[in-house]
């Protein structure tokens, strides 16, 4: 049977409006967008995706609960981002430092040249 791609439902579930993906901004879709390219490509499975994204969404919970904030400062896909950077590593598909060099590669890049 086939991995499911995404949560429906709870904390891992991706925001949503009208039933579709709601991304505020491009980073967020892009980020979105990569996951899905590198678990196809077999770098990891969505579900240990998955749960790396549940612990980071818990580490955000911890820090925030701590520090007395409100949700305001809460974004779904910074843990997603997160969840991103920390997998490759943890799977050693990628050394540290090489996901900095890549992002100041793109970042480097004149407006409209970042694909």
């Amino acid at each position: 049977m086939p991995e499911p791609l995404l949560d429906i439902a709870g904390p891992a579930a991706p925001p949503r409006k009208n039933g579709e993906l709601l991304f505020e901004a491009p980073w967020e879709s892009r980020a979105f967008g990569l996951t899905v390219a590198l678990q196809a490509r077999g770098l990891f499975s969505w579900n240990e995706f998955r749960e790396c994204l549940m612990g980071e969404i818990g580490t955000w919970e911890r820090a925030a609960r701590s520090a007395g904030d409100d949700e305001r400062s809460w974004s779904y896909y910074a843990c997603w981002l997160a969840a991103l950077e920390r997998l490759p590593l943890e799977k050693g598909v990628c050394g540290p430092g090489e996901i900095d060099d890549r992002t100041a590669q793109f970042g480097d890049r004149p407006a409209g040249h970042d694909h």
